[in-house]
């Protein structure tokens, strides 16, 4: 049977943009139900520490929780943490502010030995509302604000609970014989940040930052911190096969906006959080992530043989 010249050229035509929109579908579908509630753990060894310290400092680092209420499967994820030396979250713990209950009690059993230290993030400001995605592709996107969230009720609870609040104030924590200096900036994002607060006091003890958005790191490597741990890029949030983040929401370079990168002798971590907005709920190449680091001593280097010196 011969069919019609029409129909053998016709059809391609027709199907190659039904299986270009259901590839997108599918891929859509994969990053609403599958990834972003795939939750993982990244684990970093630092040698950071003084050669002479006789032990070493674990700091649980996570960010962008974006809670809603009755969040229980993220809730079990974070309970399987190990507890910490030190905990650090940098902001967005409410995706809504009918979240405040679920993430404090989330969050409970991640705290640490040492100290529990977090800043906040604009969603621990505003309530989130709806945004047109192509915004995020806008340089001069307003930050306007919207609802206010129970960033009071909050705070009570965290603090209750012994979490430490660094809104643009320091710390200082010692653990076998290391002093530590740590730097707490309120969110950059929306301007509330002040660096007035980050010189050092104490440049004998070793430096760290946290602050939710990364904006200020190359102010932060300059006033010597050696570790800054920052969240709120999301990772890119959508990451495409050999390009990567398409945006990050802040001046950080997409190369960079997640995991861990290096400035000298200086490390900053972005975390890509464990969440999303509720109005954008979906990954894609970009899985929801928890990071244990392990600071421990620096090798020694050896003291150099001289005796060949001329004298």
């Amino acid at each position: 049977m011969r069919f019609p010249l029409e129909s053998t050229v016709a059809n391609p035509l027709l199907w190659a943009p039904a299986s270009v929109a259901a590839a997108g579908a599918a891929c859509v579908a994969y990053g609403t139900f599958v990834e972003r509630r795939w939750y993982r753990r990244a684990d970093y060894r630092l040698d950071v520490l003084p050669p002479d310290a006789s032990g070493s400092l674990r700091i649980v680092h996570v960010s962008d929780l974006h809670f809603v209420a009755g969040d229980r499967r993220k809730a079990r994820f974070l309970a399987t943490l190990p507890q910490p030396d030190v905990a650090v979250v940098t902001g967005d713990l409410l995706g809504e502010p009918e979240g405040v209950e679920d993430v404090v009690a989330a969050i409970r059993p991640i705290r640490g030995r040492l100290a529990s230290l977090f800043v906040l993030g604009s969603n621990d400001y505003w309530a989130p509302k709806p945004l047109n995605y192509s915004a995020y592709f806008r340089k001069d996107r307003p930050k306007r604000p919207g609802v206010r969230s129970r960033t009071g009720e909050l705070l009570r609870r965290l603090e209750a609970d012994g979490w430490v609040h660094l809104q643009n104030r320091r710390t200082e924590l010692a653990r076998d014989g290391v002093r530590f200096e740590v730097l707490g900036l309120d969110d950059p994002h929306i301007e509330r940040h002040d660096l007035r607060m980050a010189p050092r006091r104490d440049p004998g003890a070793f430096g760290m930052a946290i602050v939710h958005s990364p904006d200020p790191v190359p102010e932060l490597v300059a006033f010597g911190y050696r570790l800054i741990l920052s969240g709120h890029t999301h990772g890119g949030q959508v990451r495409m096969p050999f390009v990567g983040a398409l945006i990050t929401n802040s001046q950080i370079p997409t190369r960079l906006c997640m995991g861990l990168s290096r400035f000298g002798d200086a490390y900053l971590h972005i975390s890509p959080g464990l969440g999303t907005s509720k109005y954008a709920p979906f990954r894609f190449l970009c899985r929801p992530e928890a990071t244990v680091l392990d600071l421990v001593p620096a090798a020694r280097r050896p003291t150099p043989d001289l005796s060949w010196v001329p004298r």
